[in-house]
């Protein structure tokens, strides 16, 4: 029997948040930006960032610095200070030894994710990656999870999970394409939206889960 697990990026394997307030705080050091600008990245970055955000920033603020340093130092930063817990490593090693196929499936800018898939370690521990940024489609479209499937050599009418923190990017997504989910519980819940299989604190909890699946 296959099994097959997705797991989301920012907020599930790594933490965006901690990443994206010393990346901002970097950078505007580097660059001695006004506080009205580094105000303004924390605000406009908040949920996502890509290249465009720093043509906006450095037009609002007359910047000299052009638009694709500041992003390619955004980029830098925020794969420096991207972390993953050692156990969450152990854990998503431990899945593929337990003959699990494992996928991330994340939003966001192509470069800067798959640079902090790389700098934490996840890109040697995963069988493929969707990026919404290279596809034009977000979760919780179907597509991207079928693409994500492709990419690890299976199918989604084979069943799988999908663990993650949004519920309706992660869960809702992950249920529309077929898949058993699991919710790191924190946001709050959008009325009408079908349950999670299981809710958890932590993305360990949740390979706990899977490991139990196999045993």
């Amino acid at each position: 029997m296959s099994h097959l697990a997705f797991f989301d990026l920012d907020g599930t394997l790594a933490d965006r948040q901690s990443a994206l307030s010393d990346a901002v705080t970097g950078l505007c050091r580097t660059h001695a930006l006004a506080p009205e600008a580094e105000q303004w990245l924390r605000t406009e970055l908040a949920d996502r960032a890509n290249a465009g955000d720093f043509a906006r920033l450095q037009a609002a603020f007359a910047l000299k610095v052009s638009a694709a340093q500041l992003w390619h130092e955004y980029v830098s930063l925020m794969a420096a200070g991207s972390a993953c817990h050692p156990e969450v490593l152990n854990g998503l090693a431990r899945l593929r030894a337990a003959g699990w196929t494992i996928g991330i499936v994340t939003n966001g800018a192509g470069d800067i994710q798959r640079a902090k898939l790389a700098a934490t370690g996840l890109a040697d521990l995963v069988d493929g990656v969707a990026v919404s940024g290279d596809l034009e489609i977000r979760k919780p479209d179907r597509r991207i999870f079928e693409l994500a499937a492709s990419r690890c050599k299976v199918s989604l009418a084979d069943g799988g999970w999908m663990v993650g923190d949004n519920p309706t990017g992660d869960i809702g997504g992950g249920h529309q394409a077929g898949l058993r989910t699991i919710w790191l519980r924190g946001r709050p819940w959008p009325a009408g939206l079908p349950a999670a299989d299981h809710v958890v604190d932590d993305v360990t909890g949740a390979i706990t889960i899977l490991l139990n699946e196999t045993e």
